[in-house]
């Protein structure tokens, strides 16, 4: 990883540590919870994304160095507060998805900081549980 890229991530992640409490806390703020692959905790996770048919698909923007990535990957059942109701689902990482594209369909204003910010970005699909 090149000095840049870090760095960019280290910013980001500085910055999203002091604003993820908050936003989380917003009723209407879509919020993907996990696992702690160390604690067993839950995770939660402020994200922008969209829910389509059964599906909910999200754009990390740091792919696999991302926490709640890294989370999945441990276990993949997760819970995403979606207006403010909660609904069960196992998370599937969509590396051959194209992210630009996906992030086209995605909420603007998240898919803006998103493709700014990102280094790496994955696709992750949430297929909700009926």
């Amino acid at each position: 990883m090149s000095r840049r890229t870090d760095l960019r991530f280290r910013a980001t992640t500085a910055f999203q540590r002091r604003l993820n409490p908050l936003l989380r806390r917003l009723p209407l703020q879509t919020v993907l919870e996990t696992t702690g692959r160390v604690s067993g905790l839950p995770r939660r996770t402020p994200v922008g994304g969209r829910r389509v048919g059964g599906s909910f698909w999200l754009v990390s923007e740091f792919g696999e160095r991302s926490q709640y990535v890294r989370n999945i990957m441990a276990d993949p059942r997760v819970r995403v507060r979606i207006r403010g109701r909660w609904l069960t689902g196992t998370a599937h990482l969509v590396p051959d998805d194209d992210p630009v594209a996906r992030l086209r369909l995605l909420p603007r204003i998240n898919s803006l900081g998103v493709r700014a910010l990102g280094t790496n970005l994955l696709t992750v699909r949430v297929d909700l549980d009926a």
